[in-house]
This record gives structure tokens, C-alpha cells and sequence, in this order.
């Protein structure tokens, strides 16, 4: 060979080393739209943290990444065009080495490509570098590490495509059909709702009996105890509540089509709330914008829609419907409170009385929202050192349901001890107890110091576990699946409250269609159920489709969060992204979620020994209302991406 076909050679090396390079590009994930991330905490950030910090892991800088917050999810479309991924990943700096630990995982078309296992704050960022050479879809996840999704601020630092053919998008999720699963309630008379219903001695007494089946419709009541009366048009109960002690009594439904009857026990005690609440409430749809005709609306709505008659009973009011202290707003400012101390209601809520009025006169009940602070956290008038006269002025309007939301008072705790976090909700029981109502009392503190170890000690019906929910996937399941482990402190009159459904238009105001999907929204409710959450729904219910209005009347499903037994499910199993979930009921069946919750379909087993269940089991679909066989030592289900297939057993006949 002559050296002038050896140099010929080198240069054609080099120039197709050229040639290649310049086909290859490095194309930073953040340079790509991130704002179809979806995440269980805040916003998706560009080349920056979840809190809008530099990228910092471990004290390692980086200038290019996705700041998010487990649980989270990114779909990317790469079209088969990139070969490699890369990215530094962990727990971003910003949480100070609070509890955070999330988990990153990498699927190529739905294949594992990587996966970090458990990473906490403070510890050393790890590098992903994945082959993607044909992948079409990439799908970049980070779930909580087991212990909620609280401080899990997540970093995709340096993450970046080597990109040969079509350029990388980020995409939506897949979307799927709205697939209404449950037949309509039949036209004869069925009675739904709570079997048992606490009351206190000598209190008012509200109680209507939910029936489905054509109208018109009476009704009747056996046993009824001494100072209540049933309208039999109607089918409300009023009167006063009976002296301590058990009443069973028997309520009757009667149409054209024919007539029903079911045992209803009343409990005189000192425990209210023996089911968890059923109801609505105002802050996910209007927020901000609530005032009297939209509150009207949602109780007119709540009957209009037949949700009453499945046991929907609660119509509350949550904040900015006080005096907005230093606005200029006409409809806000005034003076907080009367020359009495009693609080005043901002031109919005012209008159309570006559609101509770109107929602009682349906068979419904009314919540209010108040803080143990001096502001509310929109920053309107709070209860603080006026807790006797709120409670006061609450039963006289006729509210049955208070939300004590935490807000400014953790400008007036002195620290964050025990004491400090129980005080403010004693202060307000104590103020409770001394009006003649009984008021559902709901605490409301994201949390805080375990609320659920001793909510029920200050005198709690419900307590909030968690922050504030989001329509998307990894805000409620995040949540959600975070509630395993809290099940031995709820119980009848004392429930968690994983916070309200995100199902139908709601939007803090600006409303839209929720951002779940139909699967999702089927897990969302199944999971709330087993859970034994109070269940608020949050959208704007003059705005209900068919597919919600059939996800809220699945009165099967209802049951079982109205079981008397009043026990939370718990996780019995767990592989993966897929897991069991199951809760007894009083008549000695068992409620069973099997939950998917990675991205593609999978088959689910719930094994019978898991449960603490023996000998064959009639399995029925809860969703379906129907019955799918006897099944001898497990029972199977292929449950779609973020799916569930909820199923009650009990022993074979």
C-alpha cells in the first residue's frame, strides 16, 4: 500500500468520524416540553428542582435536568430515532435530608431498562445510561421509596438523548375510552346508604332514607324511637334524637313496581360519624368564586342528580365565606365580627340561616370551614380566641360539619411538639361540646406529627394524612397507596381522610374536566371505599356527566365504605407495582382491590392464604355487580395501566 492511499484512507476514516458525529446530537430532556410530566407535588421544572432551586444532589451541581416530585411519570416518543439515555439521578438538596426517598425507574416500550432502587436525601447521585436504540416509547418514573410521597423531590440531572433519526417529544399518556362498567339501579325500590347512624342524646335529628327506583315513591318506618317522624313523601326523619341506647329500626320503600325494607340501627351515644361522611364540598371546583347560588346549586344538584338517594348527604362550604381582613373588595371587606365578637359573613353569604335552611329542607345536611388561626389560608377571619362563639354561631346557623384547617395558626404554635399540634383542635372540642348539635368535626393539618395516632384523642370524627390532592395520577396515588400502615387507627366515629375526589370538572376555580383517567378514576374511588375516607366530591355537580354520575352510584361499591363494621383496608401484597388490598366486612365477606399501578397491563393475583381466607369463595366484580365464579385458593385479574378490578368474596354455599 503507498503512503498516498494509507493517508487517503485515514481521511476518509476521519471525515465519516466527522459525518457520524455530526449526525449524532445531544438533546437535553429539558429542552423538550416537560410540562406533560405528571407529578404528585408541584410543578415540573426546567434545569431546575421541584422548588425552583439550582439542581443540586449530594452537593453536586448540575446546570441541565427535569425537577419533579414523586410520584411522577414523563412519557417521551422517541420513534425509534435515539440510542442512548443518560442522567445523574437523586434526591435533590433542597428538602434539607427530610424523609424523602423516591425510587427512579427507566421503560423502553414497556420494558425495565433501569431501576435505582431506594434513594434518600444526602446520598451521592447515580447515573443512568440505557441503550434505547429502537425503542419507540420511553417512560421515565419516579415512585415514593415506601414511605409516602411527603419530600420526595426528585432529580433527572444532565438527562439527555443521543438522538440519530427523529427528534424526541414528549407526549401524553395514553388515553382510553369512558367505559361505564356499573348497570343502572332497577326501577323497583332498593334502600342504599348506612345501615347504623350515631346521634348524641337530645340533639336535632336529620336523617334521610336514600331509595332508588322510580318516583313517585313512599315511604315508612317501624320502631321509629319516641320524638322523630318520618314524612312519608319525602322520606326525611326529623325530630330529637333518643335517649342512649340501640334502635333497629325498620324503613320501608314503596312504587308502582313494588316495595322493599331494610333494618336501620340508630346508636344514642357519644359517637357520631359511625360511617365515614358522604358529601360535597366547594373548594376543588369554585374555590375563591363560592358564594350562596353556587352552594344552592351543588344541593339542588345533589337530589336532581339522584346522588341523595345512594346516601350523598353533606353540602359544605370550605373558605371564603368570612371577612377578608384589608380588602378593598366590596364583596369581602367589612368588619370581622359583631360588637358581640360573633363572626360576620362576607356579602357573598347574605344569610347562613337561611342557606342551612334551604339544604336541610332536602334531607341534606351543611359543613362549614373555619382555622384555629387568625386567618384562614385564603386569608379571611379565623376562630382564634374566638372558638366559643364560633361554635356557638355555627349551630345556630344549622351547620352539621365543621373543616378546622390548620393555616395561620402555626404562626401562633410554640414549635412543633405533641402538645403544640393537639392544642388548637382540644381548644375547639371543648367549644363544641358545649353547643346543643352534633357537628361531624373534621381536622385539618396535612398530617402533622401522626394526627392519625391521635386524632380520635382530641375528639376528631376525621383527620387529613396528607397534603393537599391534585387530579393527576401521582397526587392520588401517591397519596393513596400511602395509607397502608394507618388502618389500626380508624374506626367508627374516627376516620383518615386522604382528602377529596378528583372525578368530574372541577379546577380551583377555573373549571375543566378532571386530568385522570377513566381507569384512574376507577381506582380513585375504589381505593377511597376500601380506605373508609370520607368521600367529598369536588367537582361541580350541575356539571356531572354520565360516566361520574355512574362512578358516584355504584351503590355495591358505596357499601363498602358504609359497612357498620367500619374497618380500613389494609395492603396485604405487593409485588411490584401491583398490589392487593382488602378490608372485612360486618356480614363476614371481604372487600378485595387488586391495584395496578405501573404503565402497562398486568395480571394481578389475590392468593386466598394472603387474606386469611380458607375453602372455595363466591368472587364478585363490585363494578360489574356481578358474580364471576367459585374459586378454590386465589383469584386472578389482567387489570389495565393504573387500573383496579375491585371484588367482594365470602365463603361458597
Amino acid at each position: 500500500m503507498s503512503i498516498r492511499t494509507s493517508l487517503s484512507i485515514a481521511a476518509l476514516v476521519a471525515a465519516l468520524s466527522v459525518s457520524q458525529a455530526l449526525a449524532q446530537q445531544q438533546v437535553w430532556l429539558s429542552s423538550l416540553d416537560i410540562g406533560k410530566t405528571q407529578q404528585g407535588w408541584g410543578q415540573p421544572r426546567k434545569d431546575r428542582s421541584v422548588e425552583n432551586h439550582p439542581i443540586s444532589i449530594a452537593g453536586q451541581k448540575f446546570e441541565h435536568g427535569l425537577g419533579t416530585h414523586a410520584d411522577s411519570v414523563l412519557y417521551v416518543n422517541l420513534a425509534g430515532g435515539s440510542t442512548r439515555f443518560t442522567a445523574m439521578v437523586g434526591v435533590d438538596d433542597e428538602i434539607n435530608k427530610a424523609a424523602g426517598s423516591v425510587e427512579f425507574r427507566v421503560l423502553g416500550d414497556g420494558r425495565l431498562l433501569y431501576k435505582s432502587g431506594v434513594m434518600r436525601a444526602g446520598q451521592a447521585a447515580k447515573k443512568v445510561d440505557v441503550d434505547v436504540s429502537g425503542v419507540k416509547t420511553l417512560i421515565l418514573l419516579v415512585n415514593d421509596g415506601g414511605d409516602g410521597m411527603n419530600w420526595d423531590h426528585a432529580d433527572w440531572a444532565d438527562a439527555q438523548l443521543l438522538v440519530t433519526g427523529t427528534r424526541p417529544q414528549t407526549i401524553d399518556a395514553p388515553t382510553e375510552p369512558k367505559v361505564i362498567l356499573t348497570p343502572k339501579a332497577p326501577p323497583t325500590p332498593r334502600i342504599n346508604g348506612p345501615r347504623v347512624y350515631g346521634v348524641r342524646p337530645g340533639r336535632p335529628f336529620l336523617f334521610i332514607i336514600p331509595a332508588t327506583g322510580d318516583r313517585p315513591m313512599t315511604f315508612a318506618a317501624d320502631n321509629l324511637p319516641p320524638g322523630l317522624k318520618l314524612d312519608p313523601q319525602t322520606g326525611i326523619i326529623t325530630g330529637i334524637s333518643p335517649q342512649r341506647g340501640e334502635y333497629v329500626v325498620t324503613l320501608r320503600a314503596e312504587n308502582a313496581l313494588g316495595k322493599v325494607e331494610r333494618a336501620l340501627k340508630i346508636v344514642g351515644g357519644d359517637l357520631i360519624a359511625l360511617t365515614p361522611p358522604l358529601g360535597w364540598n366547594s373548594w376543588n371546583c369554585f374555590a375563591g368564586a363560592v358564594d350562596d347560588a353556587k352552594v344552592r346549586s351543588a344541593a339542588d344538584a345533589m337530589v336532581r342528580s339522584g346522588l341523595v338517594n345512594h346516601g350523598w348527604t353533606y353540602i359544605n362550604i370550605d373558605d371564603c365565606w368570612e371577612i377578608k381582613p384589608g380588602s378593598d373588595d366590596p364583596k369581602l371587606k367589612g368588619q370581622p365580627r359583631d360588637a358581640n365578637g360573633m363572626i360576620n359573613t362576607n356579602r357573598k353569604f347574605p344569610d347562613m340561616k337561611a342557606l342551612t335552611d334551604y339544604i336541610h329542607a332536602k334531607g341534606l345536611k351543611a359543613g362549614l370551614y373555619s382555622s384555629p388561626g387568625p386567618l384562614t389560608c385564603a386569608g379571611f377571619t379565623g376562630s382564634y380566641k374566638f372558638e366559643d362563639n364560633d361554635a356557638r354561631r355555627w349551630a345556630e346557623w344549622g351547620f352539621d360539619y365543621i373543616k378546622y384547617d390548620w393555616c395561620s395558626y402555626g404562626g401562633i404554635a410554640k414549635g412543633n411538639s405533641l402538645a403544640e399540634l393537639k392544642k388548637p383542635y382540644e381548644v375547639l372540642r371543648a367549644s363544641l361540646d358545649k353547643v346543643d348539635r352534633d357537628i361531624v368535626y373534621s381536622l385539618c393539618q396535612y398530617g402533622m406529627g401522626n394526627v392519625w395516632e391521635w386524632g380520635a384523642s382530641v375528639g376528631g370524627n376525621c383527620w387529613r394524612t396528607t397534603g393537599d390532592i391534585s387530579d393527576s395520577w401521582g397526587s392520588m396515588a401517591g397519596i393513596g397507596f400511602a395509607q397502608a400502615g394507618h388502618e389500626k387507627f380508624a374506626g367508627p366515629g374516627h376516620w383518615n381522610d386522604p382528602d377529596m375526589l378528583v372525578v368530574g370538572r372541577l379546577g380551583w376555580g377555573s373549571l375543566r374536566p378532571t386530568r385522570l383517567t377513566p381507569n384512574e378514576q376507577y381506582t380513585h374511588i375504589s381505593l377511597w371505599c376500601l380506605l373508609c375516607s370520607p368521600l367529598l366530591i369536588g367537582c361541580d355537580m350541575a356539571q356531572l356527566d354520565d360516566f361520574t354520575l355512574n362512578l358516584l352510584t355504584n351503590d355495591e361499591v358505596l357499601e363498602v365504605s358504609q359497612d357498620a363494621l367500619g374497618k380500613q383496608a389494609g395492603r396485604v401484597a405487593k409485588d411490584g407495582e401491583l398490589e392487593v388490598w382488602a378490608k372485612d366486612m360486618s356480614d363476614g365477606s371481604m372487600a378485595v382491590g387488586l391495584f395496578n399501578r405501573g404503565e402497562m397491563e398486568a395480571k394481578v393475583t389475590a392468593r386466598f392464604s394472603a387474606l386469611g381466607l380458607s375453602g372455595k369463595q363466591t368472587v364478585r366484580d363490585l363494578w360489574r355487580q356481578k358474580d364471576i365464579g367459585d374459586f378454590e385458593t386465589e383469584v386472578s385479574a389482567d387489570v389495565p395501566r393504573h387500573g383496579v378490578v375491585l371484588v367482594r368474596m365470602r365463603a361458597a354455599k
